[in-house]
């Protein structure tokens, strides 16, 4: 038998005929369209879709999806149109072939910007319909089934985006059986010598475990025999990805992770799960803290079982897990199993809410980024689930990933409360909001109506829904900052060509931003606050070409610095200008103003650039501090250290951090500083140098 004639025959056992009706049509269709193409081993292509629709057809998934497997690289590798098949085969059916299918017809800088433009589209059409991503599961385990044709440089590729990305959305989405071998295969060709290691080294040790295997195995079914449950147990073998992960992760050796042995028990109905967990903690006992309950508290993939760890005969950890046939059912086929038992099942039900949930958060990510890698980089974050259940003030159960912050929290409760949370109480205590949460605690977000997310948030969120926002309001208000920078540096430019910014007419910046190719006035003069647009070079263009070369050097006033213009203008680690410093401004891309010193090796290495500075100076009445670093060489005594911190508070001035190298006699110490002016400065060397111990004092 063909492998068309198999998939026919096995989707005829759960569709109607008129569907297989319409498959052998779309086979036809994809057949004659993949005419004469191969694949790189040697098959006619059409083999591909073929494979792709049987693994589907094992999901017992619908007629449109089965359709739209077989026709999802028509669109991408042949001439036929989205049009086409939407006429021939519905625009359901259409829309899925285009979720499928890459951006290869538009020019990316990199591959990486490729790949990642690639997924955020992917997960925009899999936000609408999930059956997108189970097609594209579907067509990577196919690639990777077949991986062994590619060059071992393309091999490491997709295996290495296998295991980052494909593998992890089929976990969220509780596909067990393809994550699995997504994870198995990704592993055998990310690092093909440790896969082959390990294969061997568990060939061998599996067959001296088979007799310890079946008298544990024969323990239990003996114990549940007792107990009247009606029951299937069976052993369960670690997969080679898995023993890798727990060797890498625990520093155990191959054998420590070997010897753990798993068992899966499934019964009828819930309290049998329960009745089951008490007579096999009876049987051997239970190992304290390796007891989780997730039928009372189940994975946001909808996964639920009894998973408990015990110390079988010559102390040897056993794994149990126990649930339901249901359970079971949604464990390994996950989201798919809507298609599979067209059932009202409160399960069922309850996890294709939490599917919905998550798509909805990756929409909000995507309409919140901009920038498709910063968007991959979310999305990964947001695979890599733990299981740290926390309960709100009302007592709902919340699930966040391990490592997650009171921070993650408030988005995760809503992006309002997220950007106006100002304090956290953990279990009714008052806490740092960048506490860790841990399993139990219970969070209660305190919110102000005119705060505002702080950038050091980013440091410490986990989520890619809390760090999404930050970035989002952040971008949001440093744009206004860049514009309002951006007017004040072109006002400068002008002045030095004697034009009145007010004479300029709106025809003239109409005529500019077109040419340019900037999105608007406004967009223009964010770009020149970033670095993206000279401002000289803008200036020139809105001068009038009658201007005189001689006007073009009449000096202009500098820009005012205050010290309150926000993201876009930065003051320069290297030199730490304070108040008082003559000071000069480099406009770095992506960076804005950054402010040195004049006399910085910065600004003395650049001088061949000299379009990409601006003449600054300090406005008046700075009251904010700024840091500054001093280093203090001082001889070693009892209390020093301590003599000269007081001396420095003394002064009103704040220690940010301090460095010791010690020698002999003597001990180097570097201060940075919190100081508001040069004055101020000199009032803190003043003191210091009154500590006899100290020998010198320089400002680094």
């Amino acid at each position: 038998m063909s492998e068309a004639e198999l998939l026919f025959s096995e989707v005829a056992q759960y569709l109607r005929p008129e569907d297989v009706a319409q498959l052998k049509v779309a086979y036809s269709f994809g057949q004659g369209a993949h005419s004469g193409q191969f694949r790189k081993s040697g098959e006619p292509y059409i083999s591909h879709p073929l494979a792709v629709a049987r693994i589907l057809g094992g999901l017992h998934l619908d007629a449109p999806t089965l359709t739209a497997a077989l026709l999802h690289d028509v669109v991408e590798d042949t001439h036929i149109s989205k049009e086409e098949i939407s006429e021939r085969f519905g625009n359901p059916v259409a829309e899925l072939v285009d979720g499928v299918s890459k951006l290869d017809k538009i020019q990316f800088q990199t591959q990486e910007d490729a790949q990642a433009e690639n997924f955020r589209k992917m997960l925009l059409a899999m936000a609408r319909d999930v059956r997108v991503i189970l097609i594209k599961l579907a067509d990577r385990l196919h690639n990777m089934q077949t991986l062994e044709a590619m060059p071992a440089e393309k091999q490491r590729r997709i295996s290495r985006e296998t295991l980052e990305i494909y593998a992890p959305i089929a976990l969220r989405l509780g596909l067990n059986n393809i994550y699995q071998e997504l994870q198995e295969l990704g592993f055998r060709y990310s690092y093909p010598l440790r896969y082959r290691v390990l294969i061997k080294a568990t060939k061998a040790a599996r067959g001296n475990r088979r007799e310890v295997v079946g008298k544990i195995q024969d323990a239990i079914t003996n114990k549940l025999k007792e107990a009247g449950l009606d029951f299937q147990v069976s052993g369960r073998e670690k997969h080679i990805y898995s023993i890798y992960r727990k060797m890498v992760e625990k520093q155990l050796s191959f054998s420590e992770v070997l010897d753990i042995y798993g068992f899966r028990v499934i019964v009828n109905d819930i309290p049998s799960c329960y009745v089951a967990l008490g007579a096999l903690h009876a049987l051997y006992k239970p190992i304290p803290g390796k007891f989780k309950d997730y039928i009372a508290i189940p994975k946001e993939n909808g996964y639920q079982s009894l998973h408990s760890t015990l110390l079988g005969p010559f102390n040897i950890p056993i794994e149990i897990q126990i649930r339901t046939q249901e359970m079971h059912r949604i464990a390994e086929d996950g989201v798919a199993s809507h298609w599979i038992y067209k059932s009202s099942d409160a399960n069922l039900n309850d996890l294709h809410m939490k599917t919905s949930q998550w798509l909805q958060s990756l929409l909000e990510m995507l309409s919140d980024t901009s920038d498709s890698l910063e968007f991959l980089e979310h999305l990964k974050v947001d695979l890599f689930p733990g299981d740290v259940y926390v309960f709100t003030p009302q007592g709902r159960i919340m699930t966040l990933p391990r490592g997650s912050t009171a921070v993650d929290f408030a988005y995760a409760i809503h992006s309002d409360i997220g950007n106006c949370c100002v304090a956290v109480k953990i279990n009714g205590e008052n806490a740092p909001l960048r506490s860790e949460l841990k399993n139990g605690d219970r969070v209660e977000i305190i919110t102000a109506p005119y705060a505002k997310p702080n950038p050091s948030w980013l440091g410490y969120v986990t989520t890619g829904r809390a760090r999404s926002h930050i970035r989002h309001f952040l971008r949001t208000i440093q744009y206004e900052e860049s514009v309002e920078l951006g007017e004040r540096m072109l006002n400068q430019a002008l002045a030095a060509l004697n034009i009145e910014s007010s004479l300029i007419s709106e025809a003239q910046w109409e005529k500019l931003v077109r040419d340019i190719g900037a999105k608007s006035r406004k967009a223009l003069l964010a770009d020149m606050a970033l670095g993206k647009q000279l401002p000289a070079v803008i200036a020139k263009r809105l001068a009038s070409p009658r201007e005189s070369e001689e006007s073009k050097h009449v000096s202009s006033e500098p820009i005012t610095i205050l010290g309150t213009e926000g993201l876009t203008v930065q003051f320069a680690k290297c030199c730490h200008p304070i108040p008082g410093d003559i000071i000069l401004g480099l406009i770095k891309k992506e960076q804005g103003l950054v402010i040195h010193m004049n006399n910085c090796p910065i600004i003395a290495q650049n001088k061949k650039n000299a379009e990409n500075y601006l003449d600054v100076a300090w406005g008046k009445d700075i009251t904010r501090t700024f840091e500054v670093k001093l280093r203090i060489v001082a001889v070693n005594r009892h209390g020093v250290l301590a003599r000269i911190a007081a001396a420095i508070a003394k002064t009103e001035s704040n220690i940010d951090d301090v460095d010791m190298e010690s020698e002999k006699d003597y001990t180097a110490m570097s201060f940075v500083l919190q100081v508001r002016n040069r004055y101020h400065l000199a009032q803190v060397i003043r003191n210091l140098r009154r500590i006899k111990e100290v020998a010198r004092i320089t400002r680094i």
